[in-house]
């Protein structure tokens, strides 16, 4: 907050009454000549003595629903034309502007067109215009002789503690960034999902409608409007009829639709305007319905664009989606960190999933355990609580990869003690090209394979020596590959080690 503000009226303070409320003569709209003039000279005067030159545009507002209040005669363009050269596209959040032309978006203010914005200069100038032509000006200065010459001009400068019209932060959701991971994220769900419709808001009540494709996506990327608040749809759909017979029995809608000459146009419409909107819909190729109601109008994807230097500094207040509370959660994970969750699932493809705090992660199957195991379920259970380690989190396809074995010491290296040794074990599998065998007691304890070759001297496969699951097999440890994770055994030269044994 600035240390001097002052508010800066027509209004003589000795005409009010004991609740504030003003019962002078004074007009409470603009007289289009002296009065309004002598507000414009006190904002110059106050500029002046601050050492300002340019201002910046913060939240600029459009009125609802693209209607005059009603105080003034409406104003083409709501008194904007001319004053960026881009139009429309230029009254947007930062837009940088001199004393000059901050003067005309005051002059618009003053005669209530509906246009509306606070001027400022980050920690050192603010000017905002009120209802009734009540302004508000704060200085990092104490700016003397600016109260002076409002004084002089017929004005009233009164110093107050704050403006009534400082932005207050709202309890805000995430602030996503439109960087180039939001676009990688939006290319992705647009191959994948029926995302294809771009909502461009530079102003609030000021939007532009973009339907995206894989070829115009970059085009229209470029051309967006600085610091604008975007919101994915779906796409717009071709059966007009079907589309028609989506509107409610009674409310608001917004429609937005597509015409046969590639244009995008939108409008709200409530029960009584329906009949006019099928009319404005026969020449379109596509369109779709979306509801006005905030808790039913929730798009796939939000963001903001960022700065140049990756900073959002636009003050929206972003549609809440699921997508973009998801996008906050993965934001604070990182690789090597360990979560407890509660398993909710196993996939018939035998992935496990894990609630982490309303988001599910998924253990593939080969990072479940160190030891072989027949099924998800020899390992975890639905329901169970489990700790983990965050192998990968990736926010363009919103996915967390994590690993129950990474919290435990592979057991593999210390079974390299018995290269050599000759054991019995439980035969577990027959192959084609072998047996496999169980070297541990414990029933997921590591197999290696004893090849048909090392069988048994002149024995080529398994069922020339009649064994099957279950039996118990002697075995020497020939070779243990814990990186590969392969276990090579021999029963020919166990056999061979008992027979040489009594003669030794």
């Amino acid at each position: 907050m600035l240390p001097y503000v002052y508010r800066v009226t027509k209004y003589d303070p000795s005409d009010r009454d004991g609740h504030g409320h003003y019962t002078g003569a004074e007009d409470t709209v603009s007289d289009h000549g002296q009065v309004e003039g002598a507000y414009l000279q006190a904002i110059e005067a106050f500029a002046a003595d601050t050492g300002i030159e340019r201002l910046t545009v913060r939240e600029p507002h459009l009125p609802v629903p693209f209607v005059n209040f009603g105080l003034e005669p409406p104003m083409d363009g709501f008194g904007l034309d001319g004053l960026f050269p881009t139009g429309l596209d230029g009254f947007h959040d930062g837009a940088d502007v001199s004393v000059g032309t901050a003067m005309d978006l005051v002059r618009v203010m003053l005669r209530g067109g509906g246009a509306w914005c606070r001027l400022e200069v980050e920690d050192t100038f603010t000017v905002h215009v009120g209802w009734d032509q009540y302004m508000y000006i704060g200085s990092s200065r104490p700016c003397e002789a600016a109260v002076a010459r409002t004084r002089a001009l017929g004005l009233f400068p009164e110093r107050i503690d704050a403006s009534p019209y400082d932005f207050e932060a709202e309890d805000e959701g995430p602030q996503r960034p439109a960087d180039d991971e939001f676009w990688a994220q939006l290319r992705w769900s647009m191959a994948g999902t029926n995302a294809r419709v771009l909502e461009e808001q530079s102003a609030y009540n000021l939007a532009r409608w973009h339907r995206l494709t894989p070829d115009n996506i970059d085009t229209i990327r470029a051309g967006l409007a600085p610091r604008a608040r975007l919101a994915i749809w779906p796409d717009l759909s071709s059966d007009i009829d079907a589309v028609l017979a989506s509107l409610p029995a009674e409310g608001h809608v917004e429609c937005v639709w597509q015409g046969r000459d590639g244009q995008m146009h939108s409008a709200t419409a409530d029960e009584d305007e329906f009949a006019e909107l099928a009319t404005r819909l026969s020449c379109a190729s596509a369109a779709m319905i979306l509801s006005m109601h905030a808790d039913d109008r929730v798009p796939l994807l939000a963001a903001v664009l960022p700065d140049s230097d990756g900073v959002v500094r636009a003050r929206w207040e972003i549609d809440p989606t699921p997508s973009t509370q998801q996008w906050a959660f993965l934001k604070t994970l990182h690789r090597g960190e360990i979560v407890t969750g509660r398993v909710t699932r196993i996939a018939d493809f035998w992935v496990t999933f894990v609630d982490i705090g309303g988001f599910e992660a998924m253990i593939n199957i080969p990072e479940l355990s160190w030891r072989p195991f027949n099924h998800p379920s020899d390992v975890v259970a639905v329901g169970q609580e489990i700790s983990a380690e965050i192998l990968d989190v990736d926010v363009i396809r919103e996915r967390v990869s994590l690993s129950l074995k990474a919290l435990h010491e592979d057991p593999m290296p210390l079974l390299v003690e018995l290269i050599g040794q000759t054991i019995v074990g439980r035969i577990t599998k027959l192959v084609p090209f072998g047996v496999f065998v169980r070297i541990e007691q414990e029933e997921n304890g590591f197999e290696g394979l004893v090849h048909n070759s090392e069988l048994a001297e002149g024995r080529s496969d398994h069922q020339q020596l009649s064994v099957q699951v279950g039996d118990a097999l002697p075995v020497k440890v020939l070779a243990i590959d814990p990186a590969r994770r392969r276990i090579t055994l021999s029963h020919r030269q166990a056999v061979s080690a008992g027979q040489e044994e009594p003669g030794a």
